[in-house]
Formats: structure tokens, C-alpha cells, sequence
């Protein structure tokens, strides 16, 4: 039953609320957590070692996409221009000596993502294996 205080012509609740047990409660949580939190275990967490890592690929095709939406295709020290239709074929052609070969997309940052969603979607229906971004940061 709320305490009852009597003012003048007639009773009325009191509003206030009693904050002592809140108090005391969050004060034995506190507690309670501070002796468990010594006792839990950390937890181990499985690593991947070098040993267990990909390959390195042999050979590195790279497809940049300029500016103006021109494609060219980077292989070592030679560059050649291509086109959208062709560029399966000229990776396909540039890949068939190395069994262990990446194909690796660069983009100039003001390129649309459709036009490198595109080239990545024809290398992979030709059957290029491995297709991948490249990721540079800006300095």
C-alpha cells in the first residue's frame, strides 16, 4: 500500500520512488560480477598458420577498367586493349600455359560498379576459375 501523507484537507499518494533498494541491488550484481569475472576461462581461438594458406598463383592476368570504360588486359611487362566480347578469350588465351593463373580486375575509382560487375560476370561464364578484385588504398 503507497505511503500515505496528509496535507491539508484530505490524504494523497506519494510520488516519489524509493531508490535505496535499486541501490542495493545493482551494488550486489556488481559485486557478483566482479568475483565470477576472474573464473571464466578465456576462450581459444583457431588460427589458420602459414602452412595451410593458398598457393601463390603462377601467373597473374590483370583486367583495368580505365575511366572511359576501356578495357586492357595486363600480362607481366605487355598490355593489349580489348573489348567486353573479347575479354574471356584473351584471358582464356593468356591463361593456357599456367595451370595455377589469377585473373585480377582493377577499376579507376570514378568507373560505374555495373561495367566491373559485368566483366567479372563474362570471365566467370567462360569458365575462368579464379576471378578476384583488386584493392588498393588511397595514400
Amino acid at each position: 500500500m503507497p505511503a500515505m501523507v496528509h496535507r491539508g484537507r484530505g490524504r494523497r499518494a506519494m510520488n516519489e520512488i524509493n531508490m535505496v533498494p535499486f541501490i542495493d541491488v545493482m551494488l550486489v550484481l556488481l559485486i557478483i560480477f566482479m568475483v565470477t569475472a576472474p573464473l571464466i576461462a578465456p576462450s581459444v581461438i583457431d588460427l589458420p598458420s602459414v602452412g595451410k594458406a593458398a598457393k601463390q598463383p603462377d601467373l597473374v592476368v590483370q583486367v583495368v577498367v580505365g575511366r572511359d570504360e576501356s578495357l586492357e588486359l595486363k600480362l607481366q611487362d605487355r598490355s593489349n586493349k580489348t573489348t567486353l566480347r573479347d575479354v574471356a578469350a584473351a584471358v582464356k588465351k593468356a591463361q593456357a600455359g599456367a595451370s595455377n593463373a589469377a585473373v585480377v580486375i582493377s577499376a579507376d575509382r570514378n568507373v560505374r560498379y555495373e561495367v566491373v560487375v559485368k566483366v567479372m560476370d563474362t570471365l566467370q561464364r567462360a569458365g575462368v576459375q579464379r576471378v578476384g578484385l583488386s584493392v588498393q588504398l588511397a595514400p
